[in-house]
């Protein structure tokens, strides 16, 4: 075993024996059993990346009520994870030439975006846009660093319309909506099918065979439902069409084989690779939900807080770090990364109650990172510093 592998996995030994400096003075695996049994949380699967390889992937808990064990290979709903590997499977097509970040939408489809009216149910509803010629202005880096001027989903607006909140590129917003118009792009201007390009570009090449942005009856074998904050189940959704914002199932071990690609820069030139995690635009509102939240006073903001494509970046202790989050009424999903270290840890949950344990489970194996989990979470106040 090469040296720097060794001392890797001398680290995760001493962080499972409770050695390592933070607030707790418990062992990871008891931070995670007991904090599994105080909040209630059912199902918990955690990956941890060093140096860019994986050293560690576990589960703990059940996959439905009827008590099967979740396990490495049980199909998990990875929510807007989904964004992230969206944004690396973009950057392969800008390297091809086929898109180029800072060029208008407009240049790839033979029509006016307000023109496609019959497009709504399977990707938004472009019409709605008519008479705002801001809709020009998208670039695909506007699109990647949520900075649209959309809500998350026009489907959510008061009267169920798309629309501008503010003029492209002049701020952060979430918005599925903004990644689902690149989507669009890609396939009515370009011609592609994402969830095939995804497929081939990003699943395949790193052997992530329980992977798909649509359902598959082979996910039925070992599969996870989801309980809800009530304590109810829910029961896996199959979807069936391809949505960048956030329709791909994964497993903690497959997602945990492209969280280890991805740090290491694997399918990708450096630039491109670089240009990903790189703080793109400065996020300045005290959460990042509601996403329309104003822009919060200087002393409020998360300092060195930004955008990347597809994901945030933030600096702290150990340096830049970047994350994504991933979160439906069932399912609660974490991805943070240390930059220069290639280090990260994985969480995905079929439980939403899990959340709470997240920024102790990251503290516990990165160290204090200075990721900003209070503008993740918002006012809950278990994400307080």
């Amino acid at each position: 075993m090469p040296s720097n592998l060794k001392q890797c996995f001398l680290v995760f030994v001493l962080l499972l024996a409770g050695c390592a400096t933070g607030t707790s003075e418990v062992t990871f695996e008891q931070h995670v059993e007991q904090g599994m049994e105080r909040t209630g949380a059912q199902g918990l699967a955690i990956a941890i990346i060093r140096g860019g390889a994986v050293a560690q992937v576990r589960t703990w808990g059940k996959r439905n009520a009827r008590g099967e064990p979740l396990t490495p290979e049980t199909v998990m709903y990875g929510a807007s994870l989904t964004k992230a590997v969206f944004a690396y499977t973009v950057m392969q097509l800008v390297e091809e030439g086929k898109l180029d970040l800072d060029t208008s939408i407009a240049a790839y489809l033979p029509k006016a975006l307000p023109e496609y009216a019959d497009e709504a149910r399977k990707y938004a509803a472009w019409q709605h846009l008519q008479g705002d010629e801001r809709w020009r202005k998208l670039t695909p880096r506007i699109l990647l660093t949520h900075s649209a001027g959309f809500s998350n989903f026009g489907f959510l607006e008061p009267d169920g319309k798309l629309r501008f909140h503010f003029d492209p590129g002049a701020r952060y917003a979430y918005s599925g909506d903004g990644m689902i118009l690149l989507q669009f792009v890609i396939e009515r201007g370009l011609g592609l099918d994402l969830g095939k390009e995804m497929q081939r570009r990003v699943f395949d090449r790193f052997g992530m065979r329980r992977t798909g942005m649509t359902w598959r009856p082979d996910f039925a074998t070992d599969l996870a439902d989801g309980w809800k904050a009530d304590g109810s189940v829910e029961p896996h959704d199959e979807r069936s069409r391809t949505r960048a914002a956030g329709s791909m199932d994964t497993t903690i071990a497959d997602f945990a084989r492209f969280a280890a690609a991805y740090v290491r820069g694997d399918g990708l030139q450096p630039a491109s690779r670089a240009e990903l995690t790189r703080p793109q635009l400065p996020i300045l509102s005290l959460s990042q939900f509601p996403s329309l939240r104003p822009v919060a006073q200087p002393e409020h903001r998360h300092r060195d807080l930004a955008a990347g494509l597809g994901v945030i970046s933030f600096e702290g202790p150990l340096g830049r770090g970047f994350q994504k989050g991933g979160h439906n009424d069932s399912t609660g999903n974490t991805w943070v990364c240390l930059e220069r270290q290639q280090d990260c840890v994985v969480i995905l949950s079929n439980d939403v109650r899990a959340e709470p344990l997240f920024p102790g489970i990251v503290r516990l194996v990165l160290g204090e990172t200075g990721m900003p989990w209070s503008w993740e979470y918002g006012a809950n106040s278990w994400a307080k510093p």
